[in-house]
């Protein structure tokens, strides 16, 4: 049994007696957060930043970090963990450092689209909104053909405006840009028997929406960490252990979800041990026009989830 990591803690010098309205919770492992904080330390925002290192290892970055979070104006601390907890566990922990009612997870690799980010959100927290999430985009991101595959897919499932992201809430939650009240977040935490990559945030929604609305806003970030192929797809095959998770607790509602119903429909096909790597070489060849790439990677994502429908 693996023991609770150790923390070290590290504030700058606006952090103490700080009373802030909105507690920006990052979790970060082996990312570099400069950008993210720079534009972050918006003038007059009732706002502090909590930064979670994940056990990096990293202790040049460590040092990089704090010494970001020293310069910023808004109060900020730093969480430094001995060794690595994961992405459930992680934003568990931020929260029990947050002080203000209502917070908000930001991914490391994010950068705010519009100005006044901050100032936006906290608007919304002061309207006792229970939980909102603010979309992300692709506006900001480098293109490198690297990533185009990636790309591709977020472009069609993930980078959604509001009006459409609000007929299904819960599907459309990602810890990347998401507020929470306090009291919300207190009786519904994430579930710390996920492990890896994928669906923790979208099941914690599912539990959520049974008790809170969720209303979705443009207020969007732009995702800066996108990923190869063969990263992406070995994302996917990590998250198939999780699909599995969230169809045994919540099949009513992920039954309606396009991933479930394609795995569905090829679980009965014959030799899936035989023709999924063909679709996994497929999506990870670049000469491939990328339409047919992603929708290789897609057909393999289910192929992976359909060993849990």
């Amino acid at each position: 049994m693996t023991s609770p990591a150790r923390e070290i803690l590290t504030d700058n010098a606006a952090w103490a007696g700080a009373r802030p309205r909105l507690s920006v919770l990052i979790p970060t492992y082996r990312d570099d957060p400069s950008a993210l904080l720079q534009a972050l330390d918006e003038p007059g925002v009732s706002a502090e930043i909590v930064l979670l290192d994940d056990g990096g290892g990293d202790a040049a970055l460590v040092r990089r970090m704090a010494e970001r979070l020293s310069r910023l104006k808004l109060p900020a601390r730093l969480v430094q963990l001995s060794h690595n907890e994961g992405r459930a566990k992680g934003r568990n922990r931020l929260a029990r450092h947050a002080r203000a009612d209502h917070l908000l997870f930001l991914d490391s690799d994010m950068l705010p689209d519009p100005l006044g980010f901050l100032a936006r959100w906290t608007a919304v927290a002061e309207t006792g909104a229970a939980v909102a999430f603010g979309g992300f985009t692709l506006d900001q991101t480098p293109r490198r053909p690297e990533h185009a595959l990636h790309r591709a897919m977020a472009l069609k499932s993930d980078c959604t405006p509001a009006p459409e992201r609000a007929k299904a809430p819960e599907k459309h939650v990602f810890t990347s840009n998401l507020l929470v009240r306090r009291d919300v977040f207190e009786t519904v935490r994430f579930d710390e028997g996920f492990a890896g990559w994928g669906w923790e945030d979208v099941e914690w929604a599912m539990r959520v929406v049974a008790l809170h609305p969720i209303l979705h806003i443009d207020n969007s970030a732009t995702h800066l960490g996108l990923d190869t192929a063969p990263a992406l797809a070995a994302k996917y095959e990590q998250s198939a252990a999780n699909f599995a998770r969230v169809v045994a607790g919540h099949l009513d509602l992920v039954r309606r979800y396009p991933s479930y119903r394609v795995a569905k429909a090829i679980k009965p096909l014959p030799l899936r041990g035989v023709w999924r790597p063909w679709l996994k070489a497929l999506a990870l060849a670049e000469a491939a026009p990328t339409p047919l790439r992603a929708l290789a990677l897609r057909l393999y994502r289910a192929a992976l989830y359909s060993d849990a429908v």
